[in-house]
């Protein structure tokens, strides 16, 4: 079975604040390989376009459109008319509830792909006229990227059809060991965008431990962090270019992982820069979240903390060796269970049960 599939998201070609980039890229990457056809459909919005990371991939058609108003996002969809499925996935970020309305229009399969799956049902739990509520019926499969059974029964409480959870894993052509860079040359580097529902977890997490460490040295990169007050022993880098990732991940110590507020009460979401670190053979600290052991063993392939002592803890005791043997424990286990290509084939499986 090959399949036509339109879908709707933030970005393809940009990560510039579109932390889901890497996860569009190795599901539908994983999707073409199985001999499937996609077309990604994404608005000019946020500057992504002008901070691409990547040219148009052979993996995929890419349209980028201008959201100006409802009619041009409608006229849009229209264009998608004939596929075999179509998906809308969260956080587009312009016109979300028309296009959530609009795929409903083109009378085929119809998915709706949430990457912030904790943040879409609070919304939806509180607010009985949110308009997605309404339509969510109306979808034929709701996929997530992470959460759990815990997204699955609440999906299903508001009246979802259908919920399955196909989690973040690694793309081991893209997000692999790299040479040091001097850049990145520190004890202990987070990459994460500036998120309200994430600062506070970063400040215990990351900047704690370096306040409690003044002797070691960190790298906080990521948008929004220019006005930012931190410890000195802590440089502030922006934006990080998928390019340089790996060398991001394989320069340092150690790697952190400080996870959403709306993903720890949760549980079961792992970022995608869990398996992006471990691909890179390199060691994590991540903050502690329920289900991190269905992903990576606490001790033997990750260092888990509870808080910013516990951090720095880790940090104290943590030599190269050490380093080194957990991050090649990691790796070894993304790339026998959590790569995309995994992840594509249960999406096949998915569909062929689906779609006929």
């Amino acid at each position: 079975m090959s399949l036509d599939i339109a879908f709707f998201g933030s970005s393809l070609v940009s990560s510039w604040w579109n932390g889901s980039c890497t996860y569009y890229r190795g599901i539908i990457r994983g999707l073409h390989e199985l001999g499937h056809r996609v077309t990604f459909y994404e608005p000019v919005a946020y500057e992504r376009q002008e901070h691409r990371d990547i040219d148009d991939p052979d993996w995929a058609t890419v349209v980028i459109y201008e959201a100006t108003d409802e009619a041009a996002v409608r006229a849009v969809v229209e264009r998608a008319r004939g596929v075999d499925m179509v998906v809308k996935t969260s956080g587009v970020g312009v016109f979300d509830d028309v296009l959530e309305d609009a795929v409903l229009s083109l009378g085929t399969f119809t998915v709706f792909w949430d990457v912030d799956a904790p943040a879409t049902l609070s919304r939806m739990e509180a607010d009985p006229s949110d308009s997605f509520r309404a339509l969510l019926p109306s979808y034929d499969l709701v996929l997530t990227y992470g959460g759990g059974e815990p997204v699955v029964r609440r999906y299903t409480a508001l009246g979802a059809r259908e919920c399955l959870v196909v989690y973040n894993a690694l793309d081991p052509t893209t997000h692999h060991p790299a040479p040091k860079d001097s850049r990145f040359d520190v004890d202990l580097a987070l990459l994460a965008n500036r998120l309200p529902d994430r600062e506070s977890r970063i400040e215990e997490f990351f900047l704690r431990p370096a306040s409690l460490l003044p002797d070691r040295s960190f790298l906080l990169a990521g948008n929004g962090w220019g006005d930012k007050a931190v410890p000195p022993n802590v440089r502030v880098l922006g934006h990080v270019g998928t390019a340089d990732h790996n060398a991001f991940n394989s320069t340092p110590l150690a790697v952190s992982n400080v996870t959403r507020d709306s993903m720890v009460a949760n549980g079961w979401s792992p970022a995608t820069r869990v398996f992006e670190v471990a691909g890179a053979a390199a060691c994590q600290i991540t903050d502690g979240w329920q289900g991190i052991e269905d992903f990576l063993l606490p001790d033997r392939e990750v260092l888990v903390a509870y808080d910013g002592e516990e951090v720095a803890a880790h940090l104290r005791e943590l030599d190269p060796v050490r380093a080194e043997l957990l991050g090649k424990a990691a790796l070894e286990r993304v790339l026998s269970e959590h790569t995309y290509a995994h992840r594509a084939v249960q999406v096949d499986e998915i569909l062929r049960g689906r779609i006929r």
